[in-house]
């Protein structure tokens, strides 16, 4: 059986192409070039050096990347196509396969669901202390939800880069020249912090935003030169006087520890000094010590001690006296010296005394033994 052939004008444009379907009065609107009007220049105007040819770039892109509804449509990843159904809201299609009735509904709008990047055009603003700075940026932000986005605002793109130029200028004004160069990271997170609580309902959720360059004017650069040399012309003075300082407080403590140590020797000295000399005090009580009690017992051992140590006591009474003469001009005799048994006897007695009382002390001290008493003793008693 013979196939039929369709004529060509009868083809549906469910089957042909999408060049071969675009209508010629459409298809002359997407090749010419687009002119915006006066109101839409200044509208579009995003700042200072931008033509609105070059910022209606991205609507007439918007506009022309609409995709056709050939009734069988296929929706990309990370795209969200709404639906309109008699000019009303009807659905939000998600990726995949989706079917669209033509004529009946129509693809309103496509919402990319990637994360976008903004450049953010410079800007003016003047800071706390009167300093007007040159600013620049670049925002990320990614819809959240297409349906907001798209019936929320009418450039949803344009509005949340407005807002971040009005609220760069707002935190900028805010802040000094130094916290400002300082403080980027602080500035950026307020910046976005502050999108985002305007950009819910649009929903555009801003993830960052970055401050690109900050150009201050040339005369504050050359201040902020001049101030950098000289912070590091102080600070070289100041490590210098600490050197010094430093230095001294060094030499100080030498002089400190070397007269301490050569104390601690003299101490050291003096204290070993001192114990040589009172072992040897010691040593010597204890031989005079020694040597009196052997007297005193060869005297009460011996007979005729008593008369010995009598004897002894005389001599050496009697060789002061001759020696008295010798050591000064005056002279201090006792009154009865031409009497030498009587100064004898009442040395002895003072002997006799000082020897009982000792005697006393150690029979107290001592438990009683019996006394051995010489000859001459009992004789002088008697």
């Amino acid at each position: 059986m013979a196939m039929r052939r369709i004529p060509r004008p009868l083809l549906h444009p469910l089957f042909t192409s999408h060049a071969s379907t675009l209508l010629p009065t459409r298809r002359a609107s997407l090749l010419s070039p687009f002119r915006p009007t006066t109101d839409q220049k200044s509208y579009y105007q995003y700042g200072p050096g931008q033509s609105g040819d070059q910022l209606l770039l991205g609507e007439l892109r918007s506009q022309t990347r609409l995709p056709r509804n050939t009734f069988i449509n296929f929706v990309p990843q990370q795209e969200a196509w709404i639906i309109e159904r008699f000019g009303k809201f009807d659905r939000l299609l998600e990726p995949g396969l989706a079917i669209v009735i033509p004529i009946v509904e129509k693809i309103k709008y496509v919402k990319s669901l990637k994360e976008i990047c903004m450049n953010i055009p410079a800007q003016s603003a003047i800071t706390q202390d009167n300093v007007t700075l040159e600013l620049d940026g670049v925002l990320y932000i990614k819809v959240v939800d297409p349906y907001k986005a798209s019936y929320g605002v009418e450039d949803a793109e344009y509005a949340v880069a407005q807002l971040a130029q009005t609220t760069m200028r707002a935190e900028i004004g805010q802040m000094t020249l130094d916290r400002t160069l300082a403080e980027r990271a602080a500035l950026n997170a307020n910046i976005v912090e502050a999108i985002n609580s305007a950009a819910d309902a649009w929903g555009i959720r801003c993830l960052r935003y970055e401050i690109r360059d900050i150009h201050p004017p040339m005369k504050v650069v050359e201040s902020m030169h001049q101030q950098v040399s000289a912070e590091r012309s102080k600070r070289a003075s100041i490590l210098e006087s600490e050197g010094t300082r430093q230095g001294a407080i060094n030499v100080a403590e030498g002089s400190k520890q070397s007269v301490i140590l050569a104390s601690e020797a003299v101490r050291a000295e003096q204290i070993n000094k001192a114990s040589g000399e009172a072992e040897a005090m010691l040593l010597r009580a204890q031989a005079t010590a020694e040597s009196i009690r052997r007297i005193a017992l060869a005297i009460r051992e011996t007979p005729g001690g008593f008369d010995a140590v009598t004897l002894t006591i005389a001599e050496k009474y009697v060789e002061a006296f001759g020696q008295l003469a010798k050591t000064g001009n005056s002279v201090i005799v006792p009154a009865g010296v031409s009497d030498a048994g009587s100064m004898i006897a009442q040395a002895l007695s003072i002997y006799r005394s000082v020897s009982r009382q000792g005697q006393e002390y150690a029979n107290v001290e001592q438990p009683a033994q019996p006394q051995i008493q010489s000859n001459d003793e009992q004789s002088q008693r008697q």
